[in-house]
């Protein structure tokens, strides 16, 4: 069938390549120059403006009738408002749809060339500027405020019964956490993320981990420095001229250069281990760019640990400590569960790049942005359940996407999403994982 479709179509186009060669060589025939448009033609290509008109407005509401409802249900809340709002403008364009192209396709046919006509010299008139410049902004005035009481609606503060759930993103996936039986999320820092505290939430034994970790890095680094040849050559030659009184050629003054005997004795033990090290064959050569490469990184990582030991405890304003709030967080991959019926509040945090945690069954989006936490709140009205026989599918599920493209594997960004009794979300909720658990 598409292959016929296809074959229509490009029979048509060629039949009307056809048509206007042989009109040119009617033309031609008839003596008449290419440039000249006899009043015959003007009246047959204005007139077919108005047929095309209303051949196009036909299809474009032969389309909203066919794909006009293109949204499933709104699942929160709030989303009754910004379907009203997207309706509101939806309505405004249709409209303006209709009356610019009405105009644009009359205009054609009523002013079609006539000999017999001169036009009119219209330079400027002031009550059309002000019709076309007015109007437009108390139009566009309105939908703003609109648009403006509706996000405001959505991200402002969430009542004190609100749950919270933390949405956070990397390339490319989402985690989900909760709050624990205190109601506040543990304190978090970049510079305490590792494989097993990908969020890097803070605690005591967190900022252990870090700090050996980083700590045996820097000795490995270190100990490969400590062993480059170079470095043990210019050591050697610095020692042997300390030890000698002088350059490290021997000359000097020895006056100048007595050292004591316990300093000679270490430094005769650092000569032995030098040359035990050059004799052994287990020094390394490196480039100078690598030695300064390592150096450099040895620099990063001690101010990572600097960082590390410069954050500090603080007590939440019921007496909880912020480093210890975060052991009863619930880290949740995969999917989540909402109850339905609550406000929620989320959290959204990322990683890396800026993300975009896209809800569309609630309507909700807000972007998670690197170093700086967003809220959104919403509502959720309808369960998974009850959504699946509105639209009688029982496949149907809740998603998360992210909704800016972040890389290569952006497509990969999606999280389920389950909204149930509170009965049901509370039974879950209890059997995930504990971050102290996830530790152990």
């Amino acid at each position: 069938m598409k292959l016929l479709i296809l074959l229509v179509i490009v029979v048509g186009v060629i039949a009307v390549a056809q048509l206007a060669k042989i009109y040119q060589l009617s033309a031609h025939m008839r003596g008449l120059r290419e440039e000249e448009i006899s009043e015959a033609d003007t009246r047959m290509n204005s007139s077919l403006w108005i047929v095309f008109m209303f051949v196009f407005f036909a299809t474009t509401i032969w389309q909203f009738i066919r794909y006009g409802d293109y949204l499933p249900p709104s699942a929160s809340a709030h989303g009754e408002s910004v379907d009203t709002l997207m309706n509101y403008n939806l309505a405004l364009v249709i409209f303006v749809f209709f009356v610019v192209n009405t105009l644009l396709f009359v205009f054609p046919y009523k002013y079609r060339y006539n000999k017999n006509r001169k036009a009119h010299f219209f330079p400027h008139d002031t009550r059309l500027e002000l019709i076309w410049t007015v109007v437009p902004s108390v139009v566009l005035a309105v939908i703003i405020i609109f648009g403006l009481k509706t996000w405001a609606e959505m991200t402002g503060p969430a009542s004190d019964d609100a749950i919270r759930v933390e949405i956070y993103s990397k390339q490319f996936d989402w985690t989900a956490r909760y709050a624990g039986d205190d109601g506040h999320f543990g304190a978090t820092d970049f510079n305490l993320i590792t494989p097993a505290n990908p969020l890097g939430i803070i605690t005591v034994e967190g900022v252990k981990v870090v700090n050996d970790k980083v700590s045996g890095k820097i000795a490995k680094l270190q100990a490969t420095l400590d062993i480059e040849k170079g470095y043990l050559l210019a050591q050697k030659s610095d020692i042997e001229a300390t030890l000698h009184g002088g350059d490290s050629h021997g000359h000097g003054d020895h006056e100048s250069h007595e050292i004591s005997p316990e300093q000679k004795a270490h430094l005769e033990g650092r000569l032995q281990k030098i040359n035990d090290v050059l004799s052994s064959g287990d020094a390394v050569v490196l480039s100078d760019a690598a030695y300064e490469a390592k150096e450099d990184k040895i620099f990063r990582l001690d101010r990572h640990i600097q960082r590390v030991l410069e954050l500090q405890p603080f007590e939440f304003s019921d007496g909880l400590n912020g480093w210890e709030v975060g052991k009863d967080d619930r880290i949740v991959k995969g999917e989540f569960h909402l109850p339905i019926g609550r406000e929620i509040e989320f959290v959204f945090r990322s990683r890396d790049v800026i993300h975009s945690a896209f809800m569309p069954h609630f309507r909700a989006q807000m972007n998670a942005v690197p170093g700086l936490p967003t809220r959104f709140k919403i509502t959720p009205t309808i369960t998974t359940d009850s959504m699946r026989t509105i639209l009688d599918n029982p496949e149907f599920n809740y998603i998360l996407l992210c909704n800016k493209v972040c890389g290569a594997a952006h497509f990969n960004m999606a999280m389920g999403i389950v909204v149930e009794s509170q009965e049901k979300y509370d039974s879950w909720l209890a059997e995930q994982n504990v971050y102290a658990a996830e530790q152990n």
